[in-house]
């Protein structure tokens, strides 16, 4: 297997970015860039601790992640699992990054920067959804902003409902729970009680 070692064989292969590629990039937010954050309902978050790197979804109603200021976004965060794999790293290590999607929109929107949790009561209710306040907010300094190029998101006719896959298709949580588990998880019981349990503890 042929490897690359080096950055100059990297740009070799590639060559060097265009001046768009370059130009998109601001260490602030634009009212063109915030109209992106604005209505996305999805963004994946990445973080890095002492264990390594996480990439973890976070999803709300559009326009979740409130633009505090051109430097500033806050997130909130909703019931889950409580692993908080995300908010562990984040207090080790304060690097993420966001990537926002917009359904039926081909660009995506790259925020890179710092973050810090605060479970201030105030910020919190303000996010609240249903009567039910954020647990946490990550507050998140932005380094760089930019957008990403539709080519991905063209490739993969990821809004093409032609291209949905049949989730019968595919194994359960349920089922893989109860494998992983050593069947010490039922996984028709957990699939059967998920809608309900879901229900209740969405927000």
């Amino acid at each position: 297997m042929s490897m690359i070692t080096s950055v100059e064989q990297l740009e070799a292969l590639y060559g060097l970015p265009g001046e768009a590629s370059m130009v998109k990039e601001l260490d602030h937010l634009i009212p063109e860039y915030a109209a992106f954050i604005e209505s996305s309902p999805f963004a994946a978050l990445a973080t890095c601790g002492p264990e390594g790197l996480d990439c973890s979804p976070r999803g709300d109603l559009a326009g979740f992640v409130r633009i505090h200021d051109p430097k500033t976004l806050m997130m909130p965060d909703r019931r889950g699992n409580n692993r908080a794999d995300s908010l562990r790293n984040i207090l080790r290590d304060p690097h993420v990054a966001l990537l926002f999607l917009v359904p039926g929109s081909g660009t995506t929107l790259r925020v890179n920067g710092r973050a810090h949790i605060t479970t201030d009561p105030e910020l919190c209710v303000s996010f609240a959804v249903e009567g039910k306040p954020a647990r946490s907010l990550t507050i998140v300094e932005v380094d760089a902003v930019y957008f990403q190029c539709a080519r991905a998101i063209h490739r993969s006719e990821l809004w093409n409902p032609a291209r949905h896959v049949d989730p019968r298709s595919l194994p359960t949580p349920g089922q893989i729970l109860e494998i992983t588990s050593r069947k010490n998880i039922d996984g028709e019981v957990y699939d059967r009680e998920w809608p309900e349990r879901a229900k209740k503890s969405m927000w």
